[in-house]
C-alpha cells in the first residue's frame, strides 16, 4: 500500500488552520467558519475533530458539555513535516529544485520573487 503524500487530508488541514487561527475552539466554532465558505455538518467537523485528537494534532479538554479543542502540534511542526515529504517524494530529495519551481511559478507576483530573495539574503547574513 502507498502511502499518501500527505497524512492529513484536505479538511483536517483546513480544520487545523481554523483551530490555530482561533487558539482554542469548539466544533461549533470551526463549523462556523468553515460556513463562510461552504455548507458542512456539524457531525462531519465533530468527527474529523476527534480524528486530528487521535492523531495527536488537537488535544481538547472538556468544558461544561462542550469539548474545547486546542493545537498539539504548531503550524512550523506541521507545514516542515509536509515540505519533507513533499521535497521527498516530489523532488528526489533536492530542496532546490522546490524552490526553483515555486520562483517560476507563474503565479508568484514580482512583489513576492522579491519577498524570497530577501529571505535568502537575510538567511545568508547570519
Amino acid at each position: 500500500m502507498r502511502k499518501a503524500l500527505s497524512p492529513l487530508g484536505e479538511t483536517e488541514m483546513e480544520i487545523l488552520n481554523h483551530v490555530w487561527n482561533l487558539g482554542e475552539a469548539s466544533v461549533a466554532d470551526v463549523r462556523e467558519q468553515i460556513l463562510q465558505t461552504r455548507e458542512v455538518a456539524y457531525t462531519t467537523v465533530m468527527t474529523i475533530m476527534k480524528n486530528l485528537s487521535d492523531k495527536s494534532y488537537l488535544k481538547y479538554r472538556k468544558e461544561g458539555m462542550s469539548y474545547i479543542y486546542s493545537a498539539a502540534v504548531q503550524p512550523d511542526q506541521v507545514r516542515f513535516s509536509l515540505i519533507d515529504r513533499l521535497i521527498d517524494k516530489v523532488f528526489q530529495g533536492s530542496p532546490k529544485d522546490l524552490v526553483q519551481t515555486l520562483v517560476q511559478s507563474e503565479n508568484l507576483s514580482e512583489e513576492e520573487r522579491n519577498e524570497i530573495k530577501k529571505l535568502i539574503d537575510n538567511m545568508e547574513e547570519q
